[in-house]
């Protein structure tokens, strides 16, 4: 684990300029302008078994780095050390047509199901107690994706038994037989999976239908262990729209999302709503799929920056119109990715935790898509920690505490969407305890460095600041595991005495700064 103490830490990225020359910036830094905790569950990836990315891969007992549940340390050890807090699973789009009693018991007796969502044969080896056991080795919490396609409410209840009941009931004492005497003890159970994306789901719903399911679901699940005192009572996480374009087809993800914020705001113990959305598909049928860095790190963060702000907002008027200000309800970014295998992914991938931190009072969980991801992999299975590793690193190591408001002044660009996109992305995190601040920002200049003074409103900053930079040459090249040995954070020193420094942002790059304050 790194810690900073008494350190502000300050990530920058670069990225491109066309028509316009950005090379000074002004960076402003408030520790007493609060946004929001920042919840350390942000920090969560999401693991699927998409094919063999499960078993074959992340489950392989033959493999010589199988630890004694079959599961590979190489990819244990890296979720270590990023410090992961949670692991979503088993789907996914899996989980439509998936039902759980066909992972319990011998694995020689589980049947061979057809899984509908990817095509293949699915063996059932990996089940509710297996996953259990990667979760226990990784150091993470569950959180449980039920089926909302071909499942049932009382099959979600029934699984609610097997994993959180004491011994004395049917399902709890097929755990204890199966060698799992103790409750799992698993919390955070979500309320099925893109149950609106009928163009790719082979069950989908309407947002009525849905609503209908998930408070009976949520209901149910409730009051399976409600008079148990000693039992980890569920929270529910509703699932939001993720069907904002398909196949060049829009979604109506907006009246899906206020349907189902408004439908189930009120019910017991259901806390979010989970959205999806993967960086670099299509935001419109004109734009597409497009890869050019005005809009692949202008546009894609503009976009997802308003799907989050809507989202948000159709919580706070769905709070109001029920009477429930109090009530806990924030937003869970459950599958999000911008792809891992070139710089330009590496440096939408800290887009993404800007934007988790510049919104820490709604975004409260994420799951990066997917955990295996997280590491490259050569042809032979051999695995390697890429920049997009170090990066998400950097973030879930030193990002802690408190979101503090930045402003940030800077030359602008523009995409095919959106106007006036600043090049320096910018968010901060403030550790009160330690009396850090960290400071992430994405300058997305590709041609020109940016000389930036940065200034703390609130305290000064003391002594020298350390700089960590994730860079590369061309931001288009893939990543390979030849070239591991490059791929560490560059570091250095920044003397930062007083109320202000200075310090030049190199173009498309990633850059930490950790520095003192003093009040």
């Amino acid at each position: 684990m790194i810690k900073f103490k008494f350190t502000v830490i300050i990530l920058i990225f670069v990225s491109s300029s066309f028509n316009l020359s950005a090379q000074e910036a002004i960076i402003k830094v408030d520790i007493l302008r609060e946004i929001g905790d920042i919840d350390r569950n942000i920090y969560g990836v999401f693991m699927e078994p998409i094919r063999t990315t499960m078993d074959g891969l992340l489950y392989d007992p033959e493999h010589p780095l199988a630890n004694e549940d079959g599961f590979r340390k190489d990819y244990i050890d890296a979720a270590k050390e990023l410090e992961l807090t949670n692991m979503r699973w088993p789907g996914g789009n899996y989980t439509a047509t998936y039902h759980w009693k066909d992972g319990i018991g011998p694995q020689e007796d589980r049947p061979v199901r057809r899984e509908l969502a990817w095509g293949v044969l699915d063996s059932n080896r990996v089940g509710t107690d297996e996953w259990i056991a990667l979760s226990r080795a990784m150091g993470v919490e569950n959180s449980i994706c039920i089926n909302g396609g071909t499942g049932t409410i009382r099959e979600a209840g029934q699984w609610i038994e097997y994993v959180n009941s004491p011994p004395g009931s049917h399902y709890a004492d097929l755990r204890a037989k199966y060698g799992h005497p103790e409750p799992y003890d698993v919390k955070y159970w979500h309320l099925g999976n893109e149950v609106d994306g009928e163009p790719w789901q082979a069950v989908s719903m309407t947002s009525q239908e849905y609503v209908t399911f998930a408070k009976d679901a949520a209901n149910l699940m409730y009051f399976v262990n409600r008079s148990c005192d000693t039992c980890t009572q569920p929270t529910f996480l509703a699932m939001g729209s993720s069907w904002v374009m398909h196949d060049g087809k829009p979604g109506k993800w907006e009246q899906w999302n206020w349907d189902v914020i408004d439908g189930l705001i009120t019910q017991r113990n259901v806390e979010y709503i989970a959205i999806h959305r993967y960086w670099g598909s299509n935001i419109t049928e004109d734009i597409g799929d497009s890869r050019s860095p005005d809009v692949y790190l202008g546009d894609w963060a503009m976009h997802v920056d308003d799907y989050i702000t809507t989202t948000e907002n159709q919580i706070q008027i769905a709070k109001m119109k029920n009477h429930l200000r109090d009530k806990p309800f924030h937003i869970a970014f459950t599958e999000w990715s911008p792809g891992t295998r070139s710089h330009l992914s590496t440096l939408a991938g800290a887009l993404h935790f800007n934007l988790f931190l510049r919104h820490a009072d709604i975004v409260k969980r994420a799951n990066f898509t997917l955990f295996i991801s997280l590491l490259g992999r050569n042809e032979k299975g051999e695995t390697y920690k890429t920049p997009f590793f170090h990066m998400f690193k950097l973030f879930s190591t030193a990002a802690h505490g408190k979101s503090v408001d930045t402003y940030v002044q800077s030359d602008t660009f523009d995409g095919e969407l959106y106007k006036n996109i600043p090049y320096l992305d910018v968010s901060s995190a403030y550790n009160e305890e330690e009396k850090s601040l960290v400071i992430n920002v994405v300058n997305r200049n590709m041609e020109s460095a940016i000389s930036t003074d940065i200034i703390s409103d609130t305290g000064e900053f003391s002594e020298t600041a350390e700089v960590s930079v994730i860079n590369s040459a061309d931001v288009n090249d893939r990543y390979t595991f030849e070239n591991q040995d490059q791929y560490d954070p560059a570091t250095s020193t920044v003397r930062a005495d007083g109320g202000s420094f200075r310090y030049s942002f190199a173009p498309h790059s990633f850059t930490q700064i950790r520095v003192k304050v003093a009040e």
